[in-house]
């Protein structure tokens, strides 16, 4: 498999096998006009299989949602084809819009244009609950 090099962008490595198209959707990835390239169950030392994610151009990429999707993907920023920063994400304390309340008396369920707020309650577990009615995120 032949997958073009990277001279200005960004590929986020160690994406639990199978979670990258989430992440994909997550970050508005379609939106963009530039090459991104998903590899999906390559091997991998730690995690047995992992996805990859090459996006072939320099954008922000939301660490928040990468810390809540797993704090143990990394950010490799690539600069005139070398890796020149590495970013760790780590679990968001909030997180906003990313997950929606499933609970039907939730405030966000009768509000639609409130935001769908979660706050981290258990760092260990990776627990979330809304901010609203405490339903805790699936």
């Amino acid at each position: 498999m032949i997958i073009g090099t990277i001279n200005d962008g960004i590929v986020i490595d160690h994406i639990p096998a199978g979670r990258a198209m989430e992440l994909y959707r997550y970050l508005h990835l379609d939106k963009l006009d530039c090459e991104v390239a998903i590899i999906k169950n390559a091997p991998s030392n730690k995690l047995g299989k992992k996805d990859i994610i090459k996006i072939n151009d320099k954008i922000d990429v939301n660490l928040e949602i990468l810390g809540f999707i797993d704090p143990k993907i990394t950010v490799n920023i690539i600069r005139n084809g070398e890796k020149a920063d590495k970013l760790h994400p780590t679990l968001p304390q909030r997180i906003t819009n990313v997950i929606k309340c499933k609970n039907p008396r939730c405030i966000t369920s009768i509000e639609q244009e409130l935001p769908h707020v979660f706050v981290l309650t258990d760092e260990e577990k990776g627990i979330y609950r809304c901010l609203y009615c405490d339903t805790k995120a699936k």
